[in-house]
Order: structure tokens, then sequence, then C-alpha cells
């Protein structure tokens, strides 16, 4: 049985994470596992921008998965959907531009995230709020888990 590929929205902190300790390893598999086709990427101009800032390595990272990857614009439903984000206090303004990756992942029709980012994206409190919202709004949930939540390990049963 052929395995679905899941549309997954990958925000900078992951492409950073393969050259950090303590998260490399996951966010190492987690690319071996979009190579070899298990998910697809989703990325926006904001991570492209943020990504701009990065060590040349995540720079390199970047540029070399980015011919596979669907890169989404900000788009006016994107940023009506961050403001209803922000209205709802999920975040605040300082923060703004983690909703708007929460945002164009949902408006991208993305079924999940994977992040590092703990305080503002992937937090319990906030991924059923940020859910919430979306409902509100009139789009689908999606997942947001760390790329350790979401990767086959080698002694898995699939």
């Amino acid at each position: 049985m052929k395995a679905t590929v899941v549309r997954t929205y990958v925000d900078s902190s992951v492409f950073g994470g393969v050259y950090d300790e303590e998260f490399a390893e996951d966010s190492q598999r987690f690319f071996d596992q979009v190579r070899a086709g298990r998910f697809s990427i989703l990325s926006s101009v904001l991570v492209a921008e943020e990504v701009a800032q990065a060590p040349q390595s995540v720079r390199d990272l970047f540029e070399t998965l980015l011919p596979a990857a669907e890169l989404i614009p900000v788009t006016p439903a994107a940023v009506q959907l961050q403001g209803a984000y922000l209205a709802a206090g999920i975040v605040s303004h300082k923060w703004a531009d983690d909703a708007l990756h929460v945002a164009l992942a949902t408006v991208a029709g993305a079924e999940l995230i994977v992040s590092w980012n703990f305080r503002h994206i992937v937090h319990f409190e906030k991924v059923p709020r940020y859910n919430a919202v979306n409902r509100l709004e009139g789009w689908r949930e999606l997942a947001i888990h760390a790329p350790n939540e979401v990767v086959r390990y080698d002694d898995e049963d699939v």
C-alpha cells in the first residue's frame, strides 16, 4: 500500500535545525523523508526572507530543496487570517510573522506545519486556538508538530 504524501509547510527553524546540535538529527531525518517522497514541502516568501538572514549552510540547504517546494506568496487571505489570530490574542503583534506562517500554511491547504518554534507555533495551548480561529474563519484545521513528532524511525513498522 502506497503511503500518502503529506503537504507540509516547513518554517525556517527546520532548515536551521539541520545545523543545530539539539535539532540536527530529527531535522535531517525529516528532510531525508522529504527526499524519499513522504512529505511535499510548502514554503513561503516569508521563510525565504528569514533564511536569507541565516548562515550560508542554511541558505544552501534551502536552495537545494526549493526546486521541489511549492513557494507560497503572501496573499490578502493569509494577511486577513493572520489578523484574526492576532485579534484572538494567540500571539502579540511582536510575533506577527509567526502567526503569518500559520496563516500561509492554512490558506495554502497544508495538512501539517513542522517547526521548532515551541513558543509561538508548536505549543499545546496555541495549536487549538489557531485551529479554532481557522474554523471560525471558514478554513480547515491543520496539524502543527515538531519534526521529531512526524518522522518515521527505522525500527518502526509502517
